[in-house]
């Protein structure tokens, strides 16, 4: 380990979402185990999140502190509060693409904040979140580098990529036409209803990709959750087609050993845990389907109604992680579940309401197939447990995820979504037969022991990875070697 004076000290900034903040978090121990000072620089309301983090992380010893900068709410606008994306989804409903608006404005108020405390600390390095594109110029005038933190998958951002230069959408007659994007490995197919609107037309959300991607070529590189071996065609894309500079490091939940780490990522789960181990304990193994749609995706009443009623056709023991959209909430809609559903259930069924220990409970044996909205995160953790998946995706890059779960890896069955809808939106309806059909795809028969068998084969490639002498390792490295060369270059200057 370098002496106190030889130490690199690296900042990092995560976007305010918790598929940000936990992979960056994780990110920063990961840097901290190779002797590395960490810094993190977070708001006061998103400071509850890394509480629990924090605590852990002294008991370890390791090296991470946290910096905090006033989140300007009340200047962008916002209502009190409203300091992650996931306090506008809950505070906005129909009316969040607005807010949103606001909350980026609010990001970019960050910008002298974080200029005068790189001015203060003099780190080495800022390690920042795509959605900071000023972030370049601010350590470009702090005279250090500038690494962007992608924290979605490499397929997702070839294609957002190949078509936006390709324009293939606009090639085919119909929204439900499907298309090949052009250029792109593995024959991906979509339709005009699967893209996100900033690849369809132009608004606030492309103008800031498009800062975005002159950011990041101006920028020292970007550091991946992802590795080598799960996505090898994408990584060479982004690398020699788009011409990023890229280190895979991932999949970060992976250096994650400890139980109450793995427990304890994100909010404080709303369930016993000891109570619900107990009742996997009590299921025969790969006999449980764990369902969970990440914590921006909020169903009406109707599309709940149609996932309890195909859960039970399904006739498979499962976890369900139910949150009601935001029309239910303020009404105090109780009508979403079917008469006598969790009577009938008990025994077969765990209901959770509101957070769940994602990562423990995909890694117990009993539970053999994982429902998704095809979060990145969320992706990585059910691969890293061995478990096949269906897809329901709803926003953001899911659709682009989705292809890579069921059309490259094929480890996965889609639900049957067809549209892309914005944050809050409720979206298509997927019927109850849609999902008992693909639940029983991944859970029953020969076709879902053969896709569990390439998924434990991805799984072992992604734990290798990330151990010593594996890519990810030697990846994470590689970009530690590079940046002691840069500060001591910058020093001789």
């Amino acid at each position: 380990m370098d002496s106190e004076l030889h130490r690199l000290h690296i900042f990092f900034l995560p976007f305010m979402a918790h598929g940000h903040m936990i992979p960056t978090i994780e990110m920063a121990k990961l840097f901290a185990t190779r002797g590395i000072k960490a810094t993190i620089v977070t708001t006061p309301l998103n400071l509850t999140i890394y509480s629990k983090h924090m605590e852990r992380i002294k008991q370890s010893g390791l090296d991470i502190n946290i910096q905090i900068v006033k989140f300007p709410s009340m200047e962008a606008g916002l209502p009190e509060g409203c300091e992650n994306i996931d306090a506008i989804i809950s505070s906005s409903g129909s009316n969040s693409r607005e807010l949103v608006g606001k909350f980026s404005k609010a990001l970019s108020m960050l910008r002298e904040p974080l200029l005068r405390l790189l001015q203060e600390h003099r780190p080495d390095c800022l390690i920042a979140d795509m959605f900071f594109p000023w972030a370049t110029d601010v350590a470009t005038e702090c005279e250090i580098p500038r690494i962007v933190v992608e924290v979605i998958s490499l397929l997702s951002m070839c294609a957002s990529e190949a078509i936006s230069r390709y324009e293939p959408h606009k090639k085919v007659s119909s929204d439900s036409e499907a298309f090949i994007v052009p250029d792109l490995p593995g024959e991906i197919k979509l339709t005009r209803h699967q893209l996100a609107d900033n690849l369809k037309q132009e608004g606030d959300f492309t103008k800031l990709l498009r800062e975005v991607r002159a950011s990041q070529l101006k920028c020292f590189g970007n550091v991946v959750n992802s590795c080598y071996q799960l996505e090898k065609d994408y990584a060479d894309y982004f690398r020699n087609v788009m011409g990023m500079k890229a280190w895979l490091v991932g999949p970060l939940s992976l250096y994650n050993k400890d139980v109450k780490d793995k427990t304890h990522r994100g909010k404080e789960a709303s369930i016993d845990e000891d109570e619900c181990f107990k009742w996997l304990d009590s299921k025969e193994p790969n006999s449980v389907i764990y369902v969970c749609f990440g914590s921006e995706a909020h169903f009406d009443s109707q599309q709940l109604m149609e996932i309890a009623l195909g859960l039970e056709a399904s006739e498979q023991n499962f976890i369900w992680v139910a949150r009601k959209g935001k029309k239910e909430e303020q009404n105090g809609d109780n009508d979403w579940l079917p008469q006598g559903f969790e009577e009938r259930m008990e025994g077969k069924g765990l209901i959770i309401r509101g957070w769940a220990p994602q990562v423990p409970i995909l890694d117990h044996v009993s539970v053999g197939g994982f429902v998704t909205h095809c979060g990145w995160n969320s992706i990585l953790e059910g691969i890293c447990a061995g478990v096949p998946m269906v897809t329901r995706p709803v926003t953001h890059e899911q659709f682009l995820t989705e292809k890579l779960v069921t059309q490259v890896l094929q480890v996965g069955i889609g639900a049957g979504v067809k549209r892309w809808v914005d944050i809050g939106v409720a979206g298509d309806i997927v019927s109850r037969d849609d999902i008992c059909k693909a639940v029983r795809q991944i859970m029953v028969g020969e076709e879902a022991e053969e896709m569990r068998r390439r998924t434990k084969v991805l799984q072992e490639m992604a734990r290798a990875a990330v151990e010593e002498g594996g890519s990810s390792y030697t990846d994470l490295t590689s970009l530690i070697e590079e940046l002691r060369l840069h500060r001591a270059a910058a020093r001789e200057q």
